[in-house]
């Protein structure tokens, strides 16, 4: 059977975003700036880069932001070049169609698993990435990039995965490497030809996964990170995932049956990832994105080296 291109991506972007209260009371989480852009367009752009073709975002009540967001504004446009800020106009009417964007809503809060299942018809039948929308990685090559290329090397699905302090792994969904790979070593001798050695060393292959486990308990020490590319076979599994607490289908759940049944690799990416959606880690995203920009961080830099430890 010919494998398809992975050129589809679903960005789940329905959550009420409560750790950001009072600010997303009117305001979905990821239209939050960090720096001068909101979070979800970070996502966007790593699509993008990546050779993703269509974004297909699952939203909620009180997102029409995010879809104005990605719509043509041409009467913000005509008052812009009409003030002669025709920079500004021009990057306006590049948002407006940096990519091919669908909808479709979920109309209850009932778990990620179940966010990525909204978006089956409009996937069909090939693989696709899912990105979350507030983790951002930083990187020489789009993260996501590197996951279609393990899935064209092996034809499985692969996700995103780095090591985390051990006293912190019960923050994290972790996956249980194959008994014959080692949690950041080798990978196993299974692992496809086709991907150069570099990208080999970094690949596991996922044996099963476990959400939130105690330190004690932890299979290994490397954690799920919020990129993932998928076969269509995803949403089957997801269909006979039942829910768990608080009657959610969970995405790792539907990882897990896919492993046991068709195979999943980790892939420790080359970056450095924000959780953005934590209000510290929202922070630190703030403050280096704005020491990377080329306008803002030379000043920025002298004005944080004036504050007082």
């Amino acid at each position: 059977m010919t494998q398809h291109r992975v050129r589809k991506a679903v960005l789940p972007a329905a959550g009420l975003g409560t750790r950001f209260l009072p600010a997303t009371k009117a305001i979905p989480k990821e239209m939050i700036p960090v720096v001068d852009k909101p979070l979800i367009q970070y996502a966007v752009e790593e699509c993008l880069a990546s050779g993703i073709e269509h974004i297909i975002i699952v939203t909620g009540r009180g997102k029409s932001a995010i879809e104005d967001h990605f719509d043509a504004a041409p009467e913000m446009e005509s008052f812009l070049t009409a003030k002669g800020k025709h920079a500004l106009a021009a990057l306006v009417k590049e948002l407006g169609r940096m990519a091919q964007v669908s909808y479709t809503r979920q109309h209850e809060a009932l778990g990620l698993g179940h966010a990525v299942l909204m978006a089956k018809e409009l996937v069909g039948n090939e693989p696709f990435a899912v990105l979350l929308g507030d983790v951002i990685i930083h990187g020489a090559r789009a993260a996501t990039r590197q996951l279609i290329d393990v899935y064209e090397a092996t034809g499985q699905g692969a996700i995103a995965v780095e090591p985390v302090p051990m006293d912190q792994i019960h923050l994290y969904g972790v996956i249980q490497p194959e008994r014959k790979d080692v949690a950041g070593g080798p990978a196993s001798p299974a692992v496809p030809a086709p991907l150069p050695a570099a990208m080999r060393e970094r690949l596991t292959r996922i044996e099963d996964l476990v959400e939130k486990p105690k330190r004690e308990e932890a299979p290994s020490n490397l954690s799920v990170t919020g990129r993932y590319v998928l076969p269509a076979e995803i949403f089957a599994c997801l269909e006979k995932t039942p829910p768990g607490r608080g009657g959610e289908i969970q995405l790792t759940d539907g990882m897990r049956m896919l492993a046991k049944e068709k195979g999943l690799w980790g892939y420790r990416y080359e970056g450095t990832a924000y959780d953005a959606g934590d209000k510290l880690g929202f922070l630190k995203a703030t403050v280096e994105f704005a020491l990377m920009n080329a306008e803002l961080g030379p000043a920025f830099r002298q004005y944080l080296k004036t504050l007082k430890p």
